[in-house]
Parts: C-alpha cells; structure tokens; sequence
C-alpha cells in the first residue's frame, strides 16, 4: 500500500515539474527570450549624457527641441533618491547639451511618461506622470503625500510654469499620458494592484487588471478596464483615435475616441512582436514605439545594470485595412539597454530608457547630408 501511494506521489510530482518547466518554457518564449538580436543602427547614432533614466521623450511638432523624462531608478533602488528633472535638448543646434529645466525640484520629483500639448494658438502645455510616493522600482521614505500624480506645467520663454496638480484613487499605478488639450488627458494605469505579491502574478500571469483613466477636466474616469500591463498611450492628431501598448502581450491596441464624452470603443488589437512602450506619433501619422527584445532579460537587468538587455524601435504604418510594423533601430544592449521610446522627426531619431545614464541621438544619411 505504502509503496503504491509513494509511486502515485513520485508520478504527481513528476507530472507537476514537467508542467512548471513547460510553462518557463512557454513563458521563455513568449516574452521574446529566443528572439535573435541583430544590430541595426539607422545612421549616425550617437549618446547623449546628462540625463539618467530618460525613460519618454517628446519632441516638439517644430523638431526644433525635444523634451526628456529623466529620474535616476537605481538610486531609488538603493534607498538614496535624487532628484528626477525634465530636459530639454536642442535639435537645431550641433553639439547641444541637454538643460534641466526643473532645477530646484525636489526627491518628490520623479517623472515617468510624459506628454506635449501644442495650441492652435501658441499655447505650450507638458503634462507629466510623477511618483512622489512609490513605483515599479521603489520608493523614497517618509513620503506623506499622494503615492501619483499628473502635474501640469505650462511653458513660457522656454520655462517650465507649474500651473496644476492631479491626483486621485484612480492612479492605481500610472505609466504614460497623452494630451487632449490644455486640461484635459488620457493616462495608462501599468498595473491593477499596488506593489506586492499579487503585482507579481499580474505581471508573471500577464493577468488583464490595468486601465486607461480620463481626466476631463474636473474628475478621473476609469473608460478602459481589462488590459494587460498597459504602458504606452498617444493620440492620433485629428484625436479620433488612441493607441495603447501592451507591454508583456507585446500588443498595440488601436480606439475610436468619442470626443464629448473621452469614452474608447475598441477597433483592433495588432501584434508587434517584443515587449513595447512608450507611443510617439510623427508628422505623417506613423507610430514610433520603443521597447524590450527580451522582457526576463529586462527584468534580470533592472536587478544588475552588467546585464545587457537588448532594445527595439519600431515604426508602425497604419491604415483602415492593414498595417506594417518596420524595425528601426535593434541593439544587443552594449549601446542602449531598456529601450523605452523612440521620437522620430524629420531624420532624427531619439531613443531614450528605463536605467541608462544617457539617450541615443541617431542622424539618418540624409539628415547628415543635409547638414553638412
């Protein structure tokens, strides 16, 4: 009988480490760990220190300037917080220096995704995802005040005038966040829950618990639930549509935009193969999404910065029947790690991260020519 019973427990086991390891299997490639890597460089690519964490970057409809998200996460990781600024970086002028334009912010200053709102009439609005309390990555001590917020910052003379600040239940675990207009705005919640345990199963489950929030002004409304790790969202230009990045599904799913009301009927879901991010969107319309070749070999770098974790950008043409998904820049890791956006204009290309002390400003052929 003892024998018997034993037998039965040996096969169990069996059986459940066959199903565990086909799961990290299945898992493995899933998040991309077979992928290959090839190198792909467009132009003349060349880094740009100074800006530690330049996890989004927006560049502005002129091309002239760019703005740069910047907060040091490893240094939050390691309990001694500095800290985060926004950039701005000339792109009009050879050998630029990036200049900190919130130079008196302090350790309760942490940006993440941020967004540009450009007027009919001039006006210059930047609308920016802070963590003041806590995020993916740690969180400061002491801190008394709302764990998120989106603050609101109009520019003037080229400054940085901090007009508003917004807050509520609903920014469970905000991400990125795009511009209806001067007070209005869309933001992606990355997560449904708070850190803990059962963050980590929404990520390693790849559980539909995150959301879009609207601010219409006056209040927050959830208009998007059932997402999967949601991180990038943008706008077409005409604001009929929303876009919004699935980072573990690897997927962009695209909306229809009910302009009273904020509310998102979904059109379709396209698959864009690798871990994306952040959405910018150029001139003619095209998406330029930036993102992780290999998510666990993300996650292993965000733990150890030695580790190489490859980067992708892609360029997303889209019409009403079809769309092409077109890689841009590939890297194994040694140039950029983490790649979490890419803004393109006019033959420049900007790629900024996660962890990384600097951006990459790549110059294609033509603009270099065009330059000289």
């Amino acid at each position: 009988m003892w024998s018997k019973l034993v037998s039965r427990l040996l096969v169990g086991a069996g059986i459940v480490i066959a199903l565990v390891l086909a799961w990290g299997l299945w898992l493995a490639a899933e998040m991309g760990e077979f992928r290959q890597v090839q190198n792909l460089h467009p132009g003349e690519c060349v880094a740009v220190p100074g800006m530690p964490g330049g996890e989004d970057i927006t560049i502005h409809p002129r091309g002239h300037l760019a703005y740069i998200s910047s907060d040091d996460r490893r240094s939050v990781m390691r309990g001694e917080p500095i800290p985060g600024a926004i950039f701005s970086y000339a792109l009009d002028e050879p050998q630029a220096r990036p200049v900190n334009l919130t130079p008196q912010a302090g350790v309760d200053f942490r940006p993440h995704g941020i967004d540009l709102f450009v007027g009919e009439d001039g006006q210059e609005v930047l609308f920016v995802v802070n963590h003041p309390g806590e995020s993916l990555f740690g969180a400061p001590e002491g801190q008394t005040g709302p764990a998120h917020t989106v603050e609101i910052f109009d520019i003037e003379g080229g400054e940085l005038v901090h007009r508003r600040t917004v807050s509520g239940p609903l920014m469970i675990s905000p991400n990125d966040v795009v511009a209806v207009d001067a007070e209005r705005f869309y933001f992606t919640n990355d997560h449904g829950t708070r850190p803990g345990w059962r963050r980590e199963l929404e990520d390693y489950l790849r559980l539909p618990w995150a959301s879009v929030v609207y601010f219409d002004g006056e209040e927050l409304v959830e208009v998007l639930d059932g997402l999967t790790f949601a991180n990038g969202i943008n706008m077409s230009a005409d604001g009929r549509r929303v876009y919004v990045a699935e980072t573990t599904r690897g997927t962009l799913r695209e909306y229809i935009r009910d302009a009273d009301s904020g509310a998102l009927e979904h059109r379709r879901t396209l698959d864009m193969g690798f871990g994306v991010d952040n959405i910018e969107v150029d001139a003619d319309g095209d998406l330029w999404i930036g993102g992780h070749v290999k998510l666990l070999t993300f996650v292993r770098y965000v733990d150890n910065p030695e580790v190489l974790a490859p980067s992708q950008v892609v360029r997303v043409r889209l019409d009403e029947g079809d769309y092409r998904v077109e890689t841009e820049f590939m890297d194994d890791g040694a140039l950029l790690s983490g790649a979490s956006v890419g803004a393109w204009h006019d033959g420049r290309l900007l790629i900024g991260s996660v962890f990384e002390d600097h951006i990459i400003d790549c110059r294609s052929e033509t603009e270099i020519a065009a330059g000289e």
